[in-house]
């Protein structure tokens, strides 16, 4: 059993609330560390060490920010396997998937290296009579973040390297399930030559996440997780007069048109929707045929891929297709959501069910599934399932199809598969989606870009990564200059003489 810690002040710090949270091997089941859960004081000691560090960070030009991030990359590089086998082993995702995670979160790495760039303000000469004006980016201070167990090295990524580039101090709150990441984060950021304080990690659950809002020094505050939680931590924060992003649940819909390749299509729907488990937020859990021969093809091209599946622990090479789920109690939820479908009329095309791997039988395993004549008054359709099950909603044209997708109450990511351009061009166009794949399964954006959906799945203005990650966590000044008329005017240059 080992005992996890905070990171405060550039050093491993033992949790002083007495309370701690179980961390498992979803593997095998069994509790493999415990981790600290901080209290309201800790949180405020690790807010007022970030706030003491920040000014001199500040004041760091944005080039030397830069450079600090450009090590870290490198250091990424190097620690790639070690942060990886530590991923899987909390998380349970295999070793690829877990070298996905890392490196999606050093592509924003890399991309914030170009902070020079990204913070220049705007100058407007002559604006008046003798006036200039001009525009500067500066930091907000002390930031926040509060990321999810699924993905414990990307998501702080794409929240601490904006964060810091522009100038502020972070503290990371993790999730309490897979903490052991974020905090080899946090050491190799230092090593690369980023300042004591300017990054802490705090472990905790509902009481850190308060403290978190509750603080007048925080100025602003990142989430990524459920719907609901989201909805709390924006109203909260909001109302604390805190610049607040949250990013909550998803409903991903794939349409597939008479003319795609199936073949195509259900390699995409493989990945896309047992990749991880399902556990993604971007996962694409709904596939929608267009057309009774579309549909059976589809079903038909789908059912032995799925049955071909590889279920495993980690440690089982490369070959294997998705791990465990991260929790017994995710696991319960899953199954419980399968029963549903069963019991609302859904057709069990695959059935998963007493899935049992032999060797790790308490392991949090849970067997693909497929459902097909999936209504959009089942709940497996409404609510997010995030596991390895994948429903197919027939639809009898294209105009039905994308209804199901615009009307659902997420909006993450939405994907047709067709040859037909003028279609994937109407489709792109209309859908009130935030991120749209057409012949892509999983549109998550390029780092350049930026990544956020719409209706139920975000709350607040700006999305994540890319430019308007610069612009959550700055604030624009504007000065106007006034040079009344001096020296220019009323400068001698003969050598003065008594008068």
């Amino acid at each position: 059993m080992e005992d996890l810690c905070h990171y405060i002040n550039g050093a491993r710090v033992a949790g002083s609330s007495g309370r701690f949270a179980d961390v498992y091997n979803p593997a095998t089941g069994e509790v493999q560390a415990r981790v600290p859960l901080a209290n309201g004081e800790e949180m405020a000691h690790a807010v007022a060490v970030a706030q003491a560090a920040q000014p001199k960070w500040a004041a760091m030009n944005p080039q030397r920010r830069a450079r600090v991030l450009m090590a870290f990359v490198g250091l990424l590089h190097r620690d790639m396997d070690k942060l990886a086998e530590a991923l899987s082993r909390e998380h349970g995702k295999t070793l690829p998937d877990a070298k996905g995670d890392v490196q999606r979160g050093l592509e924003v790495v890399e991309y914030c290296i170009g902070a020079p760039e990204l913070l220049k303000g705007d100058y407007t000469t002559d604006a008046g009579p003798g006036i200039d004006m001009y525009s500067m980016r500066q930091p907000l201070g002390v930031t926040a973040g509060i990321t999810p167990f699924n993905f414990p090295a990307m998501i702080p990524m794409w929240m601490f390297a904006p964060a810091i580039a522009c100038g502020n101090s972070f503290i990371l709150k993790p999730s309490e399930r897979d903490p052991s990441v974020p905090i080899m984060l946090a050491e190799l950021l230092e090593e690369a030559g980023l300042p004591k304080g300017v990054i802490q990690v705090v472990n905790g659950d509902k009481t850190a996440v308060d403290a978190i809002l509750d603080n007048e020094i925080i100025q602003s505050v990142g989430f990524v997780g459920s719907t609901p939680i989201a909805a709390y931590i924006y109203e909260r924060g909001c109302a604390n007069g805190k610049r607040v992003q949250c990013f909550g649940g998803a409903k991903n819909h794939m349409i597939i048109l008479p003319d795609a390749d199936m073949d195509q299509a259900a390699d995409a729907l493989i990945g896309a929707g047992y990749g991880a488990a399902g556990e993604r937020c971007m996962a694409i859990s709904v596939a929608v045929p267009v057309g009774e021969e579309t549909a059976d093809k589809l079903i038909e091209k789908l059912v032995p891929r799925i049955e071909a599946l590889k279920v495993g622990p980690y440690t089982s090479g490369a070959d294997v297709d998705y791990g465990p789920v991260v929790t017994a109690a995710a696991k319960a939820n899953i199954e419980r959501l399968v029963e549903s479908g069963v019991e609302a009329g859904a057709e069990l095309v695959v059935d998963g069910r007493g899935f049992s791997l032999q060797g790790y039988e308490d392991g949090f395993f849970v067997g693909p599934h497929l459902f097909d004549r999936v209504t959009k008054d089942m709940e497996i359709y409404q609510k997010e399932i995030f596991g390895p099950v994948l429903s197919v909603v027939r639809a009898q044209n294209y105009e039905e199809a994308i209804g199901l997708a615009m009307d659902h109450e997420y909006g993450n990511g939405t994907a047709i598969y067709t040859r037909d351009g003028d279609a994937a061009r109407d489709f792109a166009a209309r859908i009130n989606v935030g991120m749209v794949g057409i012949n892509v399964p999983i549109p998550v954006p390029l780092a350049y870009h930026t990544f956020g959906g719409w209706k139920k799945s975000v709350f607040g203005d700006l999305n994540q990564h890319g430019p308007d990650a610069f612009k959550f966590y700055t604030r624009t000044k504007t000065v106007t200059a006034r040079w009344p008329s001096g020296i220019k005017d009323g400068a001698a240059f003969s050598i003065p003489v008594m008068e």
